[in-house]
């Protein structure tokens, strides 16, 4: 029986690199929000200020204006409740991918959740029939009046209006709203969008449309096993070589769904440097992507690159412990030849560099000048500060 393949750690961080429109030469820079989202299947939209930064660090000819006129106004991208529960922005083919291949789920676990909460508030007799007038409610509102906001939704449906006690015996439980919820779940499965955003480009204040009128189209969803092939294929060639781990992970799916898929487009397995097996696409294994050499970058909190797999040895080395916080989620980091060397933070003077190792004198002026690029970038406006931080950036925060 013939060995496998192997990739090598340094040709993963290769592959990563180029393919994902990283560093400092790039000679096919995306021309568009669209062809940056495809280049890492999806942008993480958690925190607004994400897409547009993971946007400069691929494609720093596009403006804030360009990335809003995207969102908003060519529609070309579209933010969707998908993989793992979270908000990523995708184009409209991945879109329909999405929903396909994991909608219904994270739709579900929505619901499943919402009723478990539900039934323990004693004024609610059915708890499905809640549910259920409660999302033919507000489904109705948002065709009826065009864009609104979740207050103004629930200010319009009475049934919405209502809070049920959510871990009443743990330190962060409490009074939870319904009616975001709701909406949240109508979102999920597909029904709404968010679509207009009125707050400046670094926060989030959307109002919701119902899907097909914001497409402009109905959408149309694979199914659960084309959707999932289709995700899988587009995930291996941005990120691959990954293990079965690394995908399960990331599309917040099962094992069995991931090895059809894997089964299905052929994917060839390689042995990786940590030991364990991954996969590429059966075209895809003699690629030479060139080293990324001296080549630095900036990436924002939650970046697709940093957020790409479940074992993250390959580039992030022993930093995660430093640069992600105790949920996994990832902060802003500092990039030399396809590996994190650190993180950043904004500062009264521009972007002040948090390196887990020393680099060398020409690596970390490179880092300063993309630092200085970005600032650029985002005026007159500073550079919006990161939410999930790892503790390297909370200890700097707190040295001052």
């Amino acid at each position: 029986m013939p060995a496998r393949p192997r990739i090598t750690d340094a040709q993963r961080r290769a592959r990563q690199w180029h393919r994902q429109h990283l560093g400092d030469t790039r000679a096919d820079v995306p021309g568009g929000v669209a062809e940056v989202a495809d280049a890492v299947l999806a942008l993480h939209a958690t925190t607004a200020s994400t897409v547009y930064l993971s946007t400069w660090a691929r494609a720093p000819q596009l403006t804030i204006a360009d990335v809003d006129a995207a969102l908003y106004e060519q529609r070309s991208v579209v933010k969707h409740l998908g993989m793992r529960r979270t908000l990523f922005v995708t184009s409209h083919p991945v879109l329909d991918e999405v929903l396909g291949a994991v909608s219904e789920r994270v739709a579900a676990s929505e619901r499943t959740n919402m009723l478990r909460d539900l039934r323990r508030s004693p004024d609610i007799a059915d708890p499905d029939a809640w549910l259920d007038e409660a999302c033919a409610a507000a489904l109705a509102e948002i065709e009826r009046h065009g864009p609104q906001s979740t207050a103004q939704v629930r200010a319009a449906v009475p049934i919405l209006d209502r809070a049920v006690m959510v871990a009443p015996d743990s330190s962060w439980g409490g009074p939870v709203q319904m009616g975001s919820r709701v909406l949240n779940h109508l979102a999920a499965a597909g029904r709404i969008v968010r679509g207009p955003d009125d707050g400046p480009w670094y926060t989030s204040r959307i109002a919701w449309e119902p899907m097909a009128r914001w497409l402009g189209r109905e959408p149309e969803p694979m199914s659960v096993d084309d959707g999932h092939a289709a995700l899988v294929e587009r995930w291996l060639r941005a990120y691959g070589p990954g293990t079965e781990t690394d995908i399960v992970w990331w599309l917040g799916s099962t094992k069995s769904a991931v090895r059809r898929a894997l089964a299905r487009i052929g994917a060839v397995e390689v042995d990786l440097d940590d030991g364990t097996v991954g996969y590429l696409l059966p075209d895809d294994v003699e690629a030479d992507d060139p080293e990324p050499d001296d080549s630095v970058a900036l990436l924002p909190e939650l970046d697709p690159t940093t957020m790409g797999h479940k074992q993250r040895g390959f580039y992030l080395g022993d930093n995660e412990r430093l640069l992600f916080d105790r949920n996994g989620n990832g902060g802003t980091t500092a990039w030399w030849a396809g590996r994190v060397v650190g993180g950043w933070r904004p500062g009264p003077d521009g972007i002040e560099l948090v390196l887990c190792e020393t680099v060398p004198a020409r690596v970390e002026r490179a880092l300063v000048e993309r630092g200085e690029q970005l600032t650029d970038w985002c005026a007159p406006g500073g550079v919006p500060r990161g939410l999930y931080l790892g503790p390297l950036q909370k200890d700097a925060d707190r040295a001052g």
